[in-house]
Protein backbone atom coordinates (compact mmCIF):
# COMPACT_ATOMS: atom_id res chain seq x y z
CA UNK A 1 0.00 0.00 0.00
CA UNK A 2 3.24 2.80 0.98
CA UNK A 3 4.67 1.42 -2.45
CA UNK A 4 1.14 2.74 -4.02
CA UNK A 5 0.69 5.59 -2.70
CA UNK A 6 4.48 6.54 -3.52
CA UNK A 7 3.81 5.78 -7.06
CA UNK A 8 0.98 7.43 -7.17
CA UNK A 9 1.18 10.86 -5.39
CA UNK A 10 4.50 12.45 -4.87
CA UNK A 11 5.89 14.09 -1.92
CA UNK A 12 5.25 17.53 -1.38
CA UNK A 13 6.91 20.15 0.52
CA UNK A 14 4.63 22.29 2.69
CA UNK A 15 4.93 24.90 5.16
CA UNK A 16 3.32 25.03 8.98
CA UNK A 17 3.88 27.46 11.34
CA UNK A 18 6.84 28.85 9.32
CA UNK A 19 8.28 25.14 9.42
CA UNK A 20 8.82 23.36 6.26
CA UNK A 21 8.62 19.55 6.49
CA UNK A 22 8.68 17.11 4.09
CA UNK A 23 4.88 15.12 3.79
CA UNK A 24 3.13 13.41 1.57
CA UNK A 25 0.54 14.53 0.02
CA UNK A 26 -2.85 12.89 -2.11
CA UNK A 27 -6.44 13.94 -3.36
CA UNK A 28 -8.86 13.34 -0.52
CA UNK A 29 -11.59 12.62 0.16
CA UNK A 30 -12.74 10.08 0.54
CA UNK A 31 -10.82 7.43 2.15
CA UNK A 32 -10.31 5.38 -1.19
CA UNK A 33 -8.23 3.45 0.64
CA UNK A 34 -11.62 1.80 2.53
CA UNK A 35 -14.58 0.94 0.60
CA UNK A 36 -17.11 2.14 -2.12
CA UNK A 37 -13.75 2.79 -3.77
CA UNK A 38 -14.63 5.42 -7.03
CA UNK A 39 -12.52 5.53 -10.32
CA UNK A 40 -9.07 7.58 -9.20
CA UNK A 41 -9.45 10.21 -11.83
CA UNK A 42 -11.97 12.03 -10.19
CA UNK A 43 -9.59 12.15 -7.26
CA UNK A 44 -8.28 15.28 -9.01
CA UNK A 45 -11.04 17.34 -8.07
CA UNK A 46 -10.88 16.73 -4.21
CA UNK A 47 -9.06 18.45 -1.96
CA UNK A 48 -5.70 17.77 -0.81
CA UNK A 49 -5.19 16.43 2.15
CA UNK A 50 -1.96 15.49 4.29
CA UNK A 51 -0.58 12.03 5.01
CA UNK A 52 -0.60 10.95 8.64
CA UNK A 53 3.26 10.37 9.09
CA UNK A 54 2.69 9.30 12.09
CA UNK A 55 0.46 6.38 11.13
CA UNK A 56 2.94 3.36 11.98
CA UNK A 57 2.71 4.89 15.84
CA UNK A 58 -1.01 5.51 15.90
CA UNK A 59 -2.23 2.21 14.45
CA UNK A 60 0.57 0.17 16.91
CA UNK A 61 -0.54 2.37 20.05
CA UNK A 62 -4.64 2.06 19.19
CA UNK A 63 -3.88 -1.99 18.72
CA UNK A 64 -0.43 -2.63 20.64
CA UNK A 65 -2.96 -4.27 24.10
CA UNK A 66 -5.35 -5.75 21.80
CA UNK A 67 -2.19 -7.28 19.92
CA UNK A 68 -0.89 -8.17 23.35
CA UNK A 69 -3.91 -10.48 24.24
CA UNK A 70 -4.84 -11.96 20.90
CA UNK A 71 -1.68 -13.46 19.90
CA UNK A 72 -0.53 -15.66 22.93
CA UNK A 73 -4.43 -17.48 22.55
CA UNK A 74 -3.32 -17.57 18.82
CA UNK A 75 -5.86 -15.43 17.25
CA UNK A 76 -3.84 -12.12 16.06
CA UNK A 77 -2.30 -13.31 12.92
CA UNK A 78 -5.58 -14.90 11.65
CA UNK A 79 -7.39 -11.74 12.64
CA UNK A 80 -5.20 -8.95 11.48
CA UNK A 81 -4.42 -11.25 7.94
CA UNK A 82 -1.31 -11.93 5.53
CA UNK A 83 0.83 -14.32 8.01
CA UNK A 84 4.02 -15.46 7.19
CA UNK A 85 4.34 -19.34 6.91
CA UNK A 86 6.10 -19.44 10.23
CA UNK A 87 3.00 -17.49 11.93
CA UNK A 88 0.59 -19.43 10.75
CA UNK A 89 2.43 -22.54 12.74
CA UNK A 90 2.74 -20.63 15.64
CA UNK A 91 -1.18 -19.77 15.27
CA UNK A 92 -2.05 -23.29 14.90
CA UNK A 93 0.08 -24.34 17.90
CA UNK A 94 -0.99 -21.81 20.25
CA UNK A 95 -4.53 -22.49 19.09
CA UNK A 96 -4.40 -26.57 20.11
CA UNK A 97 -2.75 -25.82 23.44
CA UNK A 98 -5.51 -22.96 23.99
CA UNK A 99 -8.27 -25.52 23.21
CA UNK A 100 -6.75 -28.12 24.47
CA UNK A 101 -6.64 -26.39 27.44
CA UNK A 102 -10.42 -25.26 27.80
CA UNK A 103 -11.90 -28.91 27.20
CA UNK A 104 -9.33 -30.14 29.69
CA UNK A 105 -10.97 -28.66 32.26
CA UNK A 106 -14.68 -28.55 30.27
CA UNK A 107 -15.24 -31.95 29.55
CA UNK A 108 -14.29 -33.61 33.33
CA UNK A 109 -16.08 -30.38 35.05
CA UNK A 110 -19.33 -30.55 33.01
CA UNK A 111 -19.79 -34.36 32.81
CA UNK A 112 -18.89 -34.08 36.66
CA UNK A 113 -21.71 -31.59 37.06
CA UNK A 114 -23.95 -32.76 35.00
CA UNK A 115 -24.01 -36.63 35.55
CA UNK A 116 -22.32 -37.58 39.07
CA UNK A 117 -22.56 -35.02 41.47
CA UNK A 118 -25.74 -35.19 43.48
CA UNK A 119 -25.35 -32.31 46.11
CA UNK A 120 -27.40 -29.70 44.75
CA UNK A 121 -25.36 -26.78 46.78
CA UNK A 122 -22.29 -28.39 45.14
CA UNK A 123 -23.67 -28.32 41.73
CA UNK A 124 -24.96 -24.70 41.93
CA UNK A 125 -21.04 -23.86 43.30
CA UNK A 126 -19.65 -25.70 40.21
CA UNK A 127 -21.95 -24.58 37.80
CA UNK A 128 -20.53 -20.76 38.07
CA UNK A 129 -16.85 -21.85 36.69
CA UNK A 130 -18.15 -24.49 34.84
CA UNK A 131 -20.80 -22.04 32.51
CA UNK A 132 -17.51 -19.57 32.47
CA UNK A 133 -15.68 -22.18 30.76
CA UNK A 134 -18.53 -22.99 28.28
CA UNK A 135 -19.09 -19.27 27.36
CA UNK A 136 -15.47 -18.66 26.96
CA UNK A 137 -14.42 -21.74 24.83
CA UNK A 138 -17.42 -20.45 22.23
CA UNK A 139 -15.89 -16.69 22.18
CA UNK A 140 -12.59 -18.42 21.44
CA UNK A 141 -14.17 -20.48 18.57
CA UNK A 142 -16.18 -17.30 17.53
CA UNK A 143 -13.58 -15.32 16.82
CA UNK A 144 -11.61 -17.62 14.64
CA UNK A 145 -14.80 -18.41 12.74
CA UNK A 146 -15.41 -14.41 12.34
CA UNK A 147 -11.30 -13.11 12.03
CA UNK A 148 -12.21 -12.61 8.30
CA UNK A 149 -14.68 -9.96 9.61
CA UNK A 150 -12.83 -8.84 12.65
CA UNK A 151 -9.79 -8.26 10.27
CA UNK A 152 -12.36 -5.76 8.24
CA UNK A 153 -12.64 -3.66 10.64
CA UNK A 154 -8.87 -3.52 11.89
CA UNK A 155 -8.02 -2.53 8.77
CA UNK A 156 -11.00 0.19 8.81
CA UNK A 157 -9.14 1.85 11.47
CA UNK A 158 -5.49 1.29 10.42
CA UNK A 159 -6.78 3.24 6.77
CA UNK A 160 -8.77 6.11 8.70
CA UNK A 161 -5.44 6.67 10.47
CA UNK A 162 -3.74 6.84 7.28
CA UNK A 163 -6.16 9.66 5.74
CA UNK A 164 -6.18 12.67 8.21
CA UNK A 165 -7.61 15.90 7.45
CA UNK A 166 -5.91 17.88 10.31
CA UNK A 167 -3.38 18.04 12.87
CA UNK A 168 -6.31 18.17 15.35
CA UNK A 169 -8.17 15.35 13.71
CA UNK A 170 -4.89 13.35 15.02
CA UNK A 171 -5.31 14.69 18.48
CA UNK A 172 -9.09 13.35 18.67
CA UNK A 173 -8.13 10.35 17.60
CA UNK A 174 -5.44 9.79 19.89
CA UNK A 175 -7.90 11.25 22.97
CA UNK A 176 -10.39 8.33 21.82
CA UNK A 177 -7.52 5.43 21.23
CA UNK A 178 -6.10 6.12 25.19
CA UNK A 179 -9.98 5.74 26.36
CA UNK A 180 -9.87 2.68 24.60
CA UNK A 181 -6.42 1.47 26.04
CA UNK A 182 -7.58 2.39 29.19
CA UNK A 183 -10.93 0.53 28.66
CA UNK A 184 -8.80 -2.99 27.89
CA UNK A 185 -6.30 -2.51 30.85
CA UNK A 186 -9.07 -2.02 33.74
CA UNK A 187 -10.80 -5.30 31.96
CA UNK A 188 -7.89 -7.18 32.23
CA UNK A 189 -6.56 -5.85 35.79
CA UNK A 190 -9.78 -7.23 37.52
CA UNK A 191 -10.23 -10.14 35.14
CA UNK A 192 -6.69 -11.56 36.24
CA UNK A 193 -6.87 -10.42 40.08
CA UNK A 194 -9.55 -12.23 40.51
CA UNK A 195 -9.47 -14.93 38.25
CA UNK A 196 -5.64 -15.81 38.92
CA UNK A 197 -7.01 -15.64 43.30
CA UNK A 198 -9.71 -18.30 42.41
CA UNK A 199 -7.59 -20.49 40.53
CA UNK A 200 -4.00 -20.44 42.82
CA UNK A 201 -5.52 -19.14 46.58
CA UNK A 202 -8.80 -21.01 46.80
CA UNK A 203 -7.51 -24.38 45.81
CA UNK A 204 -4.41 -24.55 48.22
CA UNK A 205 -6.31 -22.37 51.11
CA UNK A 206 -8.94 -25.64 50.84
CA UNK A 207 -6.36 -28.29 51.21
CA UNK A 208 -7.74 -30.57 54.46
CA UNK A 209 -5.54 -32.58 56.86
CA UNK A 210 -7.36 -35.98 57.26
CA UNK A 211 -4.00 -36.93 59.62
CA UNK A 212 -0.70 -36.65 60.22
CA UNK A 213 0.49 -38.61 56.95
CA UNK A 214 -2.10 -37.96 54.53
CA UNK A 215 -4.17 -34.33 53.24
CA UNK A 216 -7.06 -33.91 51.13
CA UNK A 217 -5.43 -31.71 47.67
CA UNK A 218 -8.48 -30.11 45.75
CA UNK A 219 -8.49 -28.87 42.27
CA UNK A 220 -10.34 -25.77 41.18
CA UNK A 221 -12.45 -28.21 38.69
CA UNK A 222 -13.13 -31.73 39.89
CA UNK A 223 -13.63 -34.87 37.67
CA UNK A 224 -10.40 -36.18 36.84
CA UNK A 225 -10.76 -39.10 39.00
CA UNK A 226 -12.11 -41.12 36.56
CA UNK A 227 -9.10 -41.08 34.57
CA UNK A 228 -6.51 -40.78 37.34
CA UNK A 229 -5.67 -39.95 40.81
CA UNK A 230 -5.57 -36.28 40.72
CA UNK A 231 -4.23 -35.79 44.33
CA UNK A 232 -1.04 -37.96 44.14
CA UNK A 233 2.22 -35.96 42.90
CA UNK A 234 3.38 -35.32 39.77
CA UNK A 235 -0.75 -35.30 38.75
CA UNK A 236 -1.34 -32.74 41.00
CA UNK A 237 1.11 -30.45 40.15
CA UNK A 238 0.56 -31.23 36.18
CA UNK A 239 -3.60 -30.52 36.69
CA UNK A 240 -2.52 -27.05 39.03
CA UNK A 241 -0.69 -25.69 36.55
CA UNK A 242 -2.84 -25.99 33.23
CA UNK A 243 -5.51 -24.93 35.45
CA UNK A 244 -3.44 -21.88 35.71
CA UNK A 245 -2.89 -21.91 32.05
CA UNK A 246 -6.39 -22.34 31.32
CA UNK A 247 -7.12 -19.52 33.39
CA UNK A 248 -4.75 -17.10 31.63
CA UNK A 249 -6.57 -18.47 28.53
CA UNK A 250 -10.20 -17.89 29.50
CA UNK A 251 -9.09 -14.14 31.00
CA UNK A 252 -7.37 -13.61 27.73
CA UNK A 253 -10.14 -14.37 25.49
CA UNK A 254 -12.74 -12.13 27.65
CA UNK A 255 -9.94 -9.26 27.99
CA UNK A 256 -9.82 -9.35 24.34
CA UNK A 257 -13.50 -9.34 23.08
CA UNK A 258 -14.03 -6.36 25.58
CA UNK A 259 -10.47 -4.88 23.99
CA UNK A 260 -11.78 -5.50 20.30
CA UNK A 261 -14.58 -3.82 21.12
CA UNK A 262 -13.66 -0.84 22.96
CA UNK A 263 -11.14 -0.16 20.23
CA UNK A 264 -13.88 -0.23 17.01
CA UNK A 265 -16.40 1.82 18.99
CA UNK A 266 -14.19 4.75 20.25
CA UNK A 267 -12.61 5.10 17.17
CA UNK A 268 -16.47 5.41 15.39
CA UNK A 269 -16.81 8.00 18.59
CA UNK A 270 -13.49 10.25 17.03
CA UNK A 271 -14.26 9.70 13.54
CA UNK A 272 -18.12 11.29 14.70
CA UNK A 273 -16.10 13.91 16.59
CA UNK A 274 -14.06 15.09 13.36
CA UNK A 275 -16.89 14.52 11.11
CA UNK A 276 -18.25 17.80 13.56
CA UNK A 277 -15.07 19.64 13.19
CA UNK A 278 -15.49 19.68 9.45
CA UNK A 279 -18.74 20.56 9.88
CA UNK A 280 -17.62 23.78 12.06
CA UNK A 281 -15.47 24.18 9.22
CA UNK A 282 -18.48 23.93 6.49
CA UNK A 283 -19.20 27.32 5.84
CA UNK A 284 -16.22 29.51 6.29
CA UNK A 285 -13.47 27.06 4.72
CA UNK A 286 -10.88 28.42 7.43
CA UNK A 287 -9.05 24.74 7.64
CA UNK A 288 -9.72 23.64 4.21
CA UNK A 289 -8.92 26.71 1.65
CA UNK A 290 -9.19 26.72 -1.71
CA UNK A 291 -12.12 24.40 -1.49
CA UNK A 292 -16.17 25.20 -2.61
CA UNK A 293 -18.88 24.91 -0.21
CA UNK A 294 -19.78 21.83 -2.43
CA UNK A 295 -16.69 20.34 -2.22
CA UNK A 296 -16.38 20.37 1.80
CA UNK A 297 -20.09 19.62 1.80
CA UNK A 298 -19.01 16.14 -0.44
CA UNK A 299 -16.26 15.46 1.91
CA UNK A 300 -18.54 15.66 5.18
CA UNK A 301 -21.37 13.46 3.28
CA UNK A 302 -18.50 10.88 2.52
CA UNK A 303 -17.17 10.88 5.33
CA UNK A 304 -20.19 10.42 7.36
CA UNK A 305 -21.35 7.63 5.43
CA UNK A 306 -18.09 5.87 5.78
CA UNK A 307 -18.56 5.87 9.73
CA UNK A 308 -21.82 4.64 9.45
CA UNK A 309 -20.71 1.85 7.41
CA UNK A 310 -18.00 1.09 9.68
CA UNK A 311 -20.47 1.17 12.59
CA UNK A 312 -22.81 -1.18 11.25
CA UNK A 313 -20.15 -3.64 10.07
CA UNK A 314 -18.69 -3.41 13.82
CA UNK A 315 -21.91 -3.88 15.95
CA UNK A 316 -22.63 -7.50 13.05
CA UNK A 317 -19.35 -8.69 14.30
CA UNK A 318 -19.78 -8.31 17.82
CA UNK A 319 -23.82 -9.18 17.94
CA UNK A 320 -22.64 -12.87 19.31
CA UNK A 321 -20.28 -11.93 21.43
CA UNK A 322 -22.84 -9.16 22.86
CA UNK A 323 -25.05 -11.60 23.11
CA UNK A 324 -23.13 -14.15 25.10
CA UNK A 325 -21.86 -11.50 27.69
CA UNK A 326 -25.25 -10.34 28.40
CA UNK A 327 -26.65 -13.89 29.41
CA UNK A 328 -23.55 -15.34 30.81
CA UNK A 329 -22.58 -12.05 33.03
CA UNK A 330 -26.13 -12.14 34.05
CA UNK A 331 -25.82 -15.78 35.41
CA UNK A 332 -22.54 -15.28 36.85
CA UNK A 333 -22.86 -12.31 38.36
CA UNK A 334 -26.03 -14.00 40.34
CA UNK A 335 -23.96 -16.77 41.48
CA UNK A 336 -21.36 -15.19 42.17
CA UNK A 337 -23.71 -13.14 44.94
CA UNK A 338 -24.96 -16.19 45.85
CA UNK A 339 -21.45 -17.51 47.05
CA UNK A 340 -20.61 -14.64 49.04
CA UNK A 341 -23.75 -14.93 50.77
CA UNK A 342 -22.98 -18.66 50.83
CA UNK A 343 -18.90 -18.19 52.03
CA UNK A 344 -20.02 -15.29 54.51
CA UNK A 345 -22.20 -18.00 56.48
CA UNK A 346 -18.88 -20.35 56.70
CA UNK A 347 -17.16 -17.45 57.43
CA UNK A 348 -14.25 -18.44 54.29
CA UNK A 349 -12.61 -14.89 54.77
CA UNK A 350 -10.41 -16.31 51.45
CA UNK A 351 -13.11 -17.61 49.55
CA UNK A 352 -15.32 -14.31 50.30
CA UNK A 353 -12.75 -11.67 49.25
CA UNK A 354 -11.85 -13.94 46.19
CA UNK A 355 -15.43 -14.10 44.99
CA UNK A 356 -16.28 -10.35 45.36
CA UNK A 357 -13.26 -9.37 43.28
CA UNK A 358 -14.77 -11.52 40.83
CA UNK A 359 -18.20 -9.98 41.04
CA UNK A 360 -16.48 -7.00 40.64
CA UNK A 361 -14.43 -7.95 37.69
CA UNK A 362 -17.71 -9.42 36.23
CA UNK A 363 -19.93 -6.22 36.71
CA UNK A 364 -17.05 -4.21 35.50
CA UNK A 365 -16.76 -6.38 32.50
CA UNK A 366 -20.56 -5.92 31.09
CA UNK A 367 -20.21 -2.08 32.21
CA UNK A 368 -18.17 -1.92 29.72
CA UNK A 369 -19.58 -3.34 26.92
CA UNK A 370 -23.18 -1.07 27.95
CA UNK A 371 -20.97 1.82 28.53
CA UNK A 372 -19.55 2.03 24.79
CA UNK A 373 -23.04 1.37 23.66
CA UNK A 374 -24.64 3.85 25.09
CA UNK A 375 -21.46 6.32 24.16
CA UNK A 376 -21.64 5.14 20.43
CA UNK A 377 -25.38 6.28 20.48
CA UNK A 378 -24.69 9.47 22.30
CA UNK A 379 -21.73 10.25 19.93
CA UNK A 380 -24.20 9.72 17.18
CA UNK A 381 -26.86 12.01 18.36
CA UNK A 382 -24.56 15.14 18.42
CA UNK A 383 -24.87 15.21 15.07
CA UNK A 384 -27.76 16.63 14.35
CA UNK A 385 -27.22 19.24 17.06
CA UNK A 386 -23.83 19.99 15.48
CA UNK A 387 -24.83 20.78 12.01
CA UNK A 388 -28.09 23.10 13.12
CA UNK A 389 -25.18 25.38 15.37
CA UNK A 390 -23.04 25.91 12.39
CA UNK A 391 -23.69 29.35 10.47
CA UNK A 392 -26.25 27.03 8.01
CA UNK A 393 -28.22 30.13 7.28
CA UNK A 394 -25.58 31.77 5.06
CA UNK A 395 -25.56 29.19 3.16
CA UNK A 396 -27.70 29.54 -0.27
CA UNK A 397 -31.34 27.84 -0.16
CA UNK A 398 -29.95 24.75 -1.94
CA UNK A 399 -27.10 24.25 0.01
CA UNK A 400 -28.50 24.62 3.03
CA UNK A 401 -31.42 22.35 2.49
CA UNK A 402 -28.90 19.28 1.72
CA UNK A 403 -28.25 19.37 5.66
CA UNK A 404 -30.97 18.15 6.22
CA UNK A 405 -30.36 14.37 5.51
CA UNK A 406 -27.46 14.97 7.85
CA UNK A 407 -29.79 15.67 10.52
CA UNK A 408 -32.25 13.29 9.67
CA UNK A 409 -29.90 10.32 10.41
CA UNK A 410 -28.79 11.60 13.23
CA UNK A 411 -32.20 10.32 14.58
CA UNK A 412 -31.81 7.37 13.64
CA UNK A 413 -28.18 5.88 15.15
CA UNK A 414 -26.66 2.86 15.18
CA UNK A 415 -26.26 1.04 17.75
CA UNK A 416 -24.52 -2.12 19.86
CA UNK A 417 -26.84 -4.61 20.13
CA UNK A 418 -26.64 -8.29 21.83
CA UNK A 419 -27.98 -10.38 19.19
CA UNK A 420 -30.27 -7.78 17.86
CA UNK A 421 -32.43 -9.01 20.80
CA UNK A 422 -30.98 -5.92 23.29
CA UNK A 423 -29.70 -2.90 23.00
CA UNK A 424 -26.46 -2.10 24.95
CA UNK A 425 -26.79 0.71 26.76
CA UNK A 426 -26.54 2.29 30.92
CA UNK A 427 -30.68 0.77 30.94
CA UNK A 428 -29.61 -2.74 29.78
CA UNK A 429 -26.87 -2.53 32.47
CA UNK A 430 -29.32 -1.86 35.30
CA UNK A 431 -31.73 -4.31 34.05
CA UNK A 432 -28.89 -7.24 34.35
CA UNK A 433 -28.05 -7.01 37.83
CA UNK A 434 -31.85 -6.50 38.49
CA UNK A 435 -32.32 -9.68 36.63
CA UNK A 436 -29.85 -11.04 38.54
CA UNK A 437 -30.84 -10.21 41.79
CA UNK A 438 -34.10 -11.40 40.69
CA UNK A 439 -32.22 -15.07 39.79
CA UNK A 440 -30.44 -14.54 43.41
CA UNK A 441 -33.66 -14.98 45.54
CA UNK A 442 -35.11 -17.66 43.25
CA UNK A 443 -31.63 -19.73 43.82
CA UNK A 444 -31.76 -19.36 47.32
CA UNK A 445 -35.40 -20.62 47.51
CA UNK A 446 -34.53 -23.66 45.35
CA UNK A 447 -31.47 -24.30 47.61
CA UNK A 448 -33.08 -24.00 51.13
Amino acid sequence: MHAILESLFPRACVTENGTSRDVRVFQSSSYFLGDNTHDRSRLTRKMIEKYNVHHDHDVHYTMQLCRWVLKPIGMWYPIYGHPSRYEKLVSIALFVTCFSALCFVLIPAGLYTLFREKDINIKVKLFGPVGFCLTSTIKYCYLGARAAEFGKCIRHVENDWRVLRHRDHRGLMLKNALIGRRVTTLCAIFLYIGGLSYHTIMPLSSRRRVNENYTIRIHTYPGYDLFFNPEVSPAYEIVFCIHCLYALITYNITTAACSLAAIFVTHACGQIQILMTMLDDLVDGKWSKGTTVEERLSVIAKHHVRVLRFSTNVEEVLREICLMEIVASTLIICLLEYYCLTEWENSDAVAILTYFILLISFTFNISIFCYIGELLVEQYSKIGSAVYEINWYNLSANKATDLVLIIAMSHYPPKLTAGKIFDLSINTFGAVLKTSVVYLNLLRTVTE
